[in-house]
């Protein structure tokens, strides 16, 4: 089973993907597909004014590719990545536990006092691939908010589930979410 979607003026066939016996959701990659990676990022920096943000931040991994090719459409130096595990290269990191909805087990979120320094007293706009139960979301604004930077944004290419209905979120498309016989959940 799988779900057509159009997204940043793009077409997607999304395989459905068992969350539950009840839930099944989209499973939107962005890994490999550098033509969908470059027009979202495109389409997600025309919604974001350039000026209400320093930094930006995402968490490990799949939207990596989101941020990067955000930093080089945009111009920005620097953006941060919260890793899933804390590095030797990381001195004296701060972390946040998390579970999403993809995620079968809780996860830490690590960020290192150099990137946290960078971060004291900046605007940061927190970037992801796909928002559902917020769980990610949070985690990265717990590690802002730790690390004395301050949330102005948020965006992701997709809201799904819970998320539709959040107004402090920006993103190019709902994505719903499915029963098991591929049906859209209302």
């Amino acid at each position: 089973m799988t779900y057509t979607m159009k997204v940043a003026g793009l077409e997607r066939e999304l395989p459905l993907c068992k969350v539950s016996d009840e839930l099944y959701i989209g499973a939107f990659i962005m890994f490999g597909d550098a033509e969908l990676t470059v027009a979202c990022a495109s389409a997600l920096l025309e919604t974001i004014p350039a000026d209400s943000y320093d930094y930006m931040l995402t968490a490990e991994a799949k939207s990596i590719p989101l941020i990067h090719e955000m930093a080089r459409q945009s111009g920005a130096k620097k953006y941060f990545i919260a890793r899933k595990g804390s590095k030797v290269y990381m001195p004296n990191p701060i972390h946040v536990s998390v579970r999403s909805i993809t995620t079968l087990r809780q996860q830490d979120l690590f960020l290192g006092a150099d990137d946290c320094e960078l971060i004291r007293g900046k605007r940061i706009l927190i970037v992801d691939d796909v928002i559902s139960t917020g769980e990610s979301l949070h985690a990265l604004e717990e590690l802002v908010k730790t690390a004395g930077g301050t949330v102005t944004g948020r965006a992701a290419v997709l809201a799904e589930g819970d998320a539709l209905g959040r107004e402090d979120i920006t993103y190019l498309a709902p994505l719903p979410v499915f029963n098991a016989d591929g049906t859209v959940k209302e």
